[in-house]
């Protein structure tokens, strides 16, 4: 028996099968959701800026969360990757359209590149659930 639930994104990641991993594993009261960029499951990168980009990624981290009954103010920690520091006022700008009021814990670091060179910003996430 599994300690947790694992769940494949909906729709899943154009690398989730072939790389192994899933989109959402809930670990007693932690949700955790994996890695998410701006692509469709057909591969097409939705935006083309890091504010646009960043806007798909937490619509879409939103879905994640509904599918095991959490919404944005179970969030309390995002990891945001981006390539370009330069633009993190893009980047937190549409994160503050999010999370204004709910205040997660948020680090922001620069990267080299991601998977595909039209990502510009790559987000995880962390819920906590109430028992």
């Amino acid at each position: 028996m599994s300690t947790a639930d694992r769940l494949p994104g909906d729709p899943s990641s154009p690398w989730e099968r072939e790389y192994g991993f899933s989109r959402v594993v809930a670990a007693g009261p932690f949700v955790l959701v994996g890695g998410m960029t701006a692509s469709h499951e057909n591969g097409v990168v939705i935006g083309e800026t890091p504010y646009e980009q960043t806007v798909e990624i937490l619509r879409k981290t939103r879905h994640e969360l509904s599918r095991v009954g959490l919404g944005v103010a179970d969030v309390i920690q995002n990891r945001v990757y981006v390539t370009d520091i330069s633009r993190a006022d893009e980047v937190g700008r549409a994160h503050g359209e999010v999370f204004a009021g709910h205040g997660p814990l948020m680090t922001m670091v620069q990267i080299a590149a991601l998977i595909d060179p039209r990502m510009l910003v790559e987000i995880e996430t962390v819920a906590f659930r109430s028992c």
